[in-house]
């Protein structure tokens, strides 16, 4: 008796997970949030399998949602269930973020590449914005490291390679930073 019960919940929940899927494909965003609701503890468990830090495999599972969210129009009931389509997508971003994690390989010392700056720093450029300067206030309300990240990108035009370099971070943490803090100052600007 246990066992048919157990067997209706699941199938129960499959076809909910089916049924909000259809739904995000019709641009409803609370099915988004029902599936976030069910899932999302449960990805962040298999994202940590493949991805050793939990920061990189929540923000593979964040942006497996972002896909779950563009590509629920291509999901068809047919050739298979929404959990094994929604699963595949988080195994493929978080192998190609493996993949990309690998190739980057930053070393413990810049110098013999002629990386360090003479420059000023992110801070003293920060500094010398006026006083009553939006973009300094707004700045100034970003974390201090990420702060400095977007001062670097901007003053020195250092790529996202070479800024995961100097800051010692996964490329796709360094992505992930920039996009998030831009979003910020835009936000703070507006």
């Amino acid at each position: 008796m246990k066992n048919s019960r157990a067997a209706q919940g699941t199938a129960a929940r499959a076809l909910d997970l089916e049924k909000a899927l259809l739904a995000c494909a019709s641009g409803e965003k609370e099915a988004l949030n029902r599936i976030y609701t069910s899932e999302a503890a449960r990805m962040v468990g298999v994202a940590r399998r493949f991805l050793p830090r939990a920061e990189i495999a929540e923000e593979v599972v964040h942006d497996a949602f972002v896909r779950i969210w563009q590509k629920a129009p291509d999901f068809d009931p047919a050739r298979g269930s929404a959990r094994t389509w929604i699963y595949t997508i988080l195994r493929n971003h978080a192998l190609n973020t493996l993949r990309n994690e690998r190739r980057v390989d930053p070393t413990d010392d810049f110098e013999p590449f002629g990386l360090t700056s003479d420059e000023d720093s992110p801070e003293a450029i920060v500094m010398r914005f006026s006083e009553a300067s939006q973009l300094r206030r707004c700045l100034g309300s970003l974390e201090p490291m990420r702060r400095d990240v977007i001062v670097l990108a901007y003053t020195q035009g250092l790529s996202h390679g070479e800024l995961a370099g100097r800051f010692r971070v996964p490329l796709g943490t360094m992505k992930s930073w920039i996009r998030r803090s831009l979003a910020a100052l835009k936000d703070c600007m507006s």
